[in-house]
């Protein structure tokens, strides 16, 4: 279905009334007799449909096409805010009713090792079995690490002023706790007219170590910023900054994991927190917490305290870190295992390709754009090393109209059937008043002509409301 029939069928009453009597019938949750499958019908084929090999060709059209028919994805919107929640595939979803299924048949055996999955998972990023845990989500990763360290007073922590609450309000936190200070860097902000490179970010980081000296202690930022979709350099800013000056590094990976190819041994961060439910389209409450070599590193950075990290959410007496950390409790084996299912899939169509390909997308969206918008302002970089699948933009004059925006966004969804969302950040260091921009995410399972049909339906609202 093309958009002008998405917008014709969402206001025709009749059409509406046929298509609810269908989803009711066809793609509606079953709630029926007990031990009936409460997935969507769709959901419900045999499990050789969903496990088809990924073969192909990751250059041609029919390859991504094969994996966009792996997810159940609403024909009557184009989905692209992933840097909310993604989708999980069909075979995943399979997996995880199939999981909870048993462990509702037989509860008393269901406390399976969510650390089986966890070993399984992690040289797909890069990182020793022992290294990963699986987590909620991002914010429990970061604050498990965050309010375990111990910090003293005037200790030092720089962060960036485009940083989530997930990372702002634990350092908050263990600030006031401990009377440390936690230093928000200015982030510059590619806009047309004014480029940004890979040095640019690195000098902010270092021109800040220079000035308070062994005071800082920690660094906590984004991989990618929520804010503008821009990709930090990490691996320079620990290696050439942090690591130099004994400075041990938190990096925030909300949008990473399945977004891409990630080596954090490459990266080289002392701890790494993930989500497994946006980009790596797993279920709900599920994360990546990555623990370089046991924190070894910040033990040696930090030998002036007796215990630089107190494991403050574990129920385990294990000496093992890995250990300590995966132990929270009765964990949730069917959500860990559908995540586990998801990076499988991942892995067979190659997560480099993933990448090229959320890149590629990435890349013609801004071009689109610009060529749409050419007086608009592009947030997100054009620069490749910077680049991610976030691409912000705002078509109109007033940058700090929130209201109008998020009309513009939700009409875009209401009359048109693309779904994005809209963020705000400092656009220069002493705005007193927020920029806002939308925010579009593309992934494996869009195309070209979804972009474009994207870029076009925004042009055609945008004249509606000027």
């Amino acid at each position: 279905m093309n958009n002008q029939q998405k917008h014709s069928s969402i206001n025709n009453p009749l059409q509406d009334s046929q298509r609810r009597r269908f989803l009711k019938t066809t793609t509606g949750l079953a709630v029926t007799a007990a031990g009936a499958s409460l997935l969507p019908v769709s959901a419900q084929a045999s499990a050789t449909e969903f496990n088809e090999p990924l073969t192909g060709r990751r250059s041609e059209h029919g390859f991504w096409n094969k994996v966009r028919k792996e997810f159940i994805l609403n024909k009557r919107t184009t989905y692209m805010n992933i840097g909310t929640a993604g989708t999980m595939p069909k075979r995943v979803l399979q997996d995880y009713h199939h999981a909870n299924e048993q462990i509702s048949i037989n509860p008393w055996n269901s406390n399976i090792p969510t650390l089986d999955y966890a070993k399984k998972i992690a040289p797909s990023f890069g990182a020793d079995p022992h290294e990963l845990v699986l987590c909620r989500n991002t914010t429990d990763g970061l604050c498990t690490i965050i309010n375990g360290l111990q910090l003293e007073y005037g200790d030092i922590i720089l962060t960036t002023n485009h940083e989530h609450h997930g990372v702002t309000t634990p350092l908050k936190h263990v600030a006031e706790r401990y009377g440390a200070e936690v230093i928000e860097l200015a982030l510059p902000v590619y806009t047309p007219g004014n480029d940004v490179s890979v040095n640019d970010f690195v000098q902010v980081f270092s021109d800040a170590v220079n000035l308070y000296g062994n005071r800082v202690r920690l660094m906590v930022f984004s991989h990618v910023t929520f804010t503008t979709g821009t990709t930090l350099p990490v691996k320079q800013i620990c290696k050439k900054v942090a690591i130099p000056n004994g400075i041990a590094t938190i990096v925030d990976g909300a949008h990473t994991p399945g977004m891409f190819n990630l080596n954090f041994h490459d990266i080289d961060c002392d701890f790494y927190s993930g989500a497994g439910h946006k980009w790596q389209c797993g279920p709900g409450a599920t994360g990546f917490l990555y623990v370089r070599d046991n924190a070894s590193r910040l033990f040696e950075f930090w030998s002036d305290r007796a215990t630089p990290l107190w494991f403050i959410n574990t129920s385990s007496t294990a000496e093992a870190v890995q250990t300590k950390l995966q132990s929270v409790g009765q964990d949730n084996y069917p959500a860990k295992r559908a995540l586990a299912k998801a990076c499988e899939m991942w892995d067979e169509i190659g997560r480099d390709a993933i990448e090229e390909r959320i890149l590629d997308l990435s890349a013609l969206c801004k071009h689109e754009l610009a060529k749409k918008f050419p007086d608009a302002m592009i947030f997100a970089p054009n620069v490749r090393k910077l680049s991610s699948g976030l691409t912000t933009f705002n078509p109109f004059d007033d940058l700090t109209d929130s209201a109008l925006l998020t009309e513009f966004r939700d009409r875009l969804h209401q009359d048109y059937g693309y779904i994005v969302r809209t963020t705000a950040f400092y656009l220069h260091p002493n705005d007193t008043v927020k920029t806002v921009a939308l925010r579009i995410s593309t992934h494996l399972f869009h195309d070209n002509e979804d972009v474009k049909g994207l870029v076009k339906a925004m042009k055609q609202l945008y004249r509606e409301m000027r």
